[in-house]
């Protein structure tokens, strides 16, 4: 029993990570041109609304990601076997587990997405006098993302960190002049 809880761990951490940082990324590309304007506040509507965009966006794109994965090791074990027929593993029971894994993975990660997209959003709309402070939020948080990321895959901790955190700035660059929201 033991065994089984440690794999769905390890087996929930990738959508989790990637549900997180797309959402903290969505929302800065979508919202930091808003975050770094006096013009007008953020709302608590608006931080609902652009985090509820990041649910739905990351659960559609991870789900066919996964799938797709999923559904591609299918059929690299079909060619393995050498079985003369194409498909018959993912019509069967396995095919069905596909299905569910793939849409548990997205669950998991739109969770994510929508959690991610609150931490740059919701300072802003609880505090509108430290604008900069959320998207130091939002790029602290992707900073200990790629340390977690680093620890688990035995990578380097500053090159993850960094990395996460100079795509967080660009996304936010890139947010700041295209003003979405």
């Amino acid at each position: 029993m033991t065994k089984r809880t440690g794999l769905a761990g390890q087996a929930s951490l990738l959508p989790s990570v990637l549900g997180f940082t797309d959402g903290i990324l969505t929302a800065l590309t979508l919202a930091a041109g808003h975050l770094t304007s006096a013009e007008q506040p953020v709302s608590l509507s608006l931080t609902l609304r652009v985090a509820a965009a990041a649910l739905a966006s990351g659960a559609f794109v991870f789900f066919v990601a996964r799938y797709a994965e999923l559904r591609g090791q299918l059929i690299r074990a079909e060619r393995q076997l050498n079985l003369t027929s194409h498909g018959r593993l993912a019509s069967g029971k396995l095919g069905a587990a596909v299905l569910q894994e793939g849409l548990m993975s997205a669950l998991v990660s739109s969770f994510g997405s929508f959690c991610g997209a609150l931490v740059p959003l919701l300072p802003a709309a609880l505090a509108p006098h430290c604008r900069w402070a959320s998207i130091l939020a939002a790029e602290v948080a992707l900073a200990l993302l790629g340390s977690g990321l680093a620890l688990v895959l035995h990578g380097r901790v500053i090159r993850w960190s960094m990395g996460l955190v100079l795509g967080g700035l660009a996304l936010s660059l890139i947010g700041v002049y295209l003003r979405i929201v």
